[in-house]
């Protein structure tokens, strides 16, 4: 009792300083973007001592994001820095088995004098407690992914084919793109031709690499057994492989010529590569945990479910079918269970699942959104996770509780955030509804705000508790902003995502225009000073919305489209459109659904922002140009803005904070015109 009013005096003693140091905190600034850290990619030593992990900030004197590796122990001490390359970047470290060493992907040039003819990224090891690095592979068309096996004796490469025949000079100008494919493009490769990426084992001592694996297909996600003689992988087969979404798990043996064999056979997605979750090897290498999605007909829409087969007799289960969405799994160290990330409405959490019994346990608890993780040997956790307030930042798990191991955005602490808050709402048919609300700083009980709708992408997410640095910037610049989880989104089941299966704009839009009212109701939100935005479906959504209601006074469409006439055949979508809505030729009313909000443009009336990175083959920029010339036609206020050579994910820091500064400018003008206080 003396220590426990001691402790209260302690507080009433500091109640003066906090509150001094609150007020002097500043306002989240779109400039704070680019001073943030985004972490990633944990991987503990096999004793769990030591914890690797990839860390990106802002090069301001290159102006582009820059990844180098650092390291921490498990207790929390000794972070270091282990890579400073301000001209290449690491990512992706992996320990050998014994934990003398790291292996790593790295786009840095070769030492002098050494070849300089390979080319993108390349596999290169260091010392576990850094020291000069050494390059590996030496692959003409670099390496996309790999794995180093626990003897720590070889490499599990994913590398394309290489552009020109072995010691044939390089062309003046690039060749023509020739292609058959049915998908002809991806927006992280680019154009497809008859190149693959195929699996090799690669000597680690000498460099030499072996193909396992040719032929007209791909493969992904390479897993080695815990014996170092065989490697798991993804792959999709058949007459076109483009045309389905049937990914398989294979498994080979790493020696040349050896022959693969099918392990999974379900007529649907086992393992998609989108969910960057490798097949999870047991302890004993007879069974093996991985995703499985529904149906091809479901597409993204049916919850990934964790599924454990047997190697040798390739008997499948589904330890744990919660109709939820199952990401990362790890085995525990005894083989008795498999941990894994675990989606729920607008949290994804750590737990355990018991693959006799089926029985789940949550591990991490609250309104957080954990990412990854990572597990040694002796079961030892670290977890890669935020909330509403913090970035992404490490911990280790002890328990049931998260203990801090390394957050590299202290720096937060300076600033005045905004917090977040969950609502509960209806639908008009009675649909049970979630929303975050944000209120902006200095919020004012009684108050009307101009308030901002967020329309998330996918259409299968779901706005969760994590850090979002544009909410901040709106917060602190006195706007409230709404992110309302329509039917569509993951994290509630089957039924509430496929709701829109071929019906976009209709359910999700009602859904949408309920949270409106509820912030309205709520007293927050200004029924006269509404907008509404997001980026790829969110766009999407946004074009609709503004297509069939006048009640937003400002919009911001990035990435998105109104006319999916336009987007079948110039995105990377073909095989989905035709599951989902059919062919256009054959199925106009669906696609005539789909484009309501170019083929009606002549009743937007709402003031619009356009964005699109010049070279996204996820939603290209044709999508922004038609919705933009529409509205310019008709005299409709709208600015189109190209962000060159930009894929889907705009990644140059300073587009970033221009698009944050435009995105705020356009808000502020038609939301707030002639008001210039916060």
């Amino acid at each position: 009792m003396i220590r426990r009013l001691q402790h209260l005096a302690l507080l009433a003693l500091a109640a003066l300083p906090l509150a001094a140091f609150a007020a002097d905190k500043t306002p989240f600034t779109p400039a704070d973007i680019n001073r943030l850290a985004v972490l990633a990619d944990p991987a503990l030593s096999p004793d769990g001592r030591w914890l690797v992990y990839t860390v990106t900030t802002t090069n301001a004197d290159t102006d582009q994001p820059q990844s180098d590796l650092w390291r921490v122990g498990f207790d929390g001490r000794a972070r270091t820095q282990l890579t400073r390359t301000p001209d290449a970047d690491e990512s992706q470290a992996q320990w050998s088995g014994d934990g003398r060493f790291i292996a790593f992907l790295s786009d840095r040039k070769p030492a002098a004098g050494k070849d300089d003819d390979d080319t993108g990224t390349q596999v290169w090891t260091m010392p576990a407690d850094g020291g000069e690095a050494r390059q590996v592979t030496h692959l003409p068309a670099g390496v996309e992914e790999f794995a180093l096996s626990p003897d720590g004796k070889q490499l599990a490469v994913i590398a394309f084919d290489p552009e020109h025949p072995a010691g044939a000079p390089k062309p003046k100008n690039p060749p023509p793109i020739v292609t058959d494919r049915f998908q002809f493009k991806d927006d992280d490769s680019g154009w497809l031709g008859a190149r693959h990426k195929h699996l090799y084992v690669v000597d680690l001592a000498s460099g030499a690499a072996t193909e396992l694996t040719p032929g007209a297909h791909d493969e992904q996600l390479p897993a080695w057994s815990p014996d170092s003689k065989q490697i798991a992988y993804v792959t999709r087969r058949g007459a076109d492989p483009d045309r389905t979404l049937n990914y398989d798990i294979y498994v080979i043996d790493a020696r040349a010529g050896a022959q693969e064999r099918q392990l999974t056979t379900f007529p649907g997605a086992d393992l998609d590569p989108y969910w960057a979750s490798r097949p999870a090897w047991s302890p004993d290498g007879k069974r093996i945990a991985y995703l499985r999605s529904g149906e091809d007909k479901w597409i993204y829409y049916a919850p990934w479910q964790l599924a454990v087969i047997d190697v040798a007799s390739g008997k499948a289960t589904i330890p744990a079918p919660i109709d939820r969405c199952f990401t990362h799994p790890h085995w525990s160290p005894d083989g008795r269970s498999v941990y894994a990330l675990i989606e729920q409405a607008e949290v994804t959490h750590l737990a355990r699942i018991d693959v006799a019994s089926g029985k789940v346990t949550e591990l991490t608890h609250g309104d957080r959104f954990d990412v990854d993780l990572s597990m040694s040997r002796n079961g030892r956790i670290a977890v890669l996770g935020g909330d509403d307030l913090h970035p992404y930042n490490l911990a280790a798990l002890d328990g049931e509780h998260l203990r801090p191991l390394a957050d590299h955005n202290e720096w937060l602490a300076g600033k005045q955030l905004a917090g977040i808050e969950t609502l509960h709402f209806t639908s008009a048919d009675g649909t049970k509804l979630d929303a975050l609300l944000v209120k902006p700083i200095g919020y004012v009980q009684g108050r009307r705000y101009p308030t901002i709708l967020r329309v998330h992408g996918g259409p299968v997410y779901q706005f969760s508790h994590e850090f979002m640095e544009d909410w901040q910037v709106y917060a602190a610049n006195g706007f409230a902003v709404l992110a309302v989880n329509p039917r569509g989104s993951s994290g509630r089941g089957f039924d509430f995502a496929r709701a829109i299966y071929a019906d976009w704009g209709n359910k999700d839009m009602q859904d949408l225009m309920a949270g409106v009212d509820h912030a309205i109701k709520l007293g927050v939100a200004d029924p006269d000073r509404l907008g509404i935005g997001g980026w790829s479906y969110g766009a999407i959504l946004t074009d609709e919305v503004i297509a069939r209601t006048a009640r937003f006074k400002a919009a911001i469409s990035g990435a998105g489209t109104g006319n999916m006439y336009g987007m079948y055949g110039d995105d990377e979508y073909a095989r989905e459109y035709e599951l989902e809505l059919g062919t256009p030729w054959a199925n106009r009313e669906a696609y005539d659904r789909a484009s309501y909000p170019f083929l009606h443009a002549d009743r937007i009336a709402t003031p619009t922002l356009f964005q699109c990175g010049q070279i996204d083959f996820n939603v290209p920029c044709i999508g922004a140009e038609q919705m933009y010339q529409a509205l310019r036609s008709r005299g409709v206020p709208t600015q189109l803005v190209v962000y060159p050579g930009q894929h889907h994910e705009i990644s140059v820091p300073s587009y970033l904070r221009d698009r944050m500064q435009r995105n705020l400018a356009w808000y502020e003008r038609f939301l707030k015109p002639g008001d210039s206080a916060p």
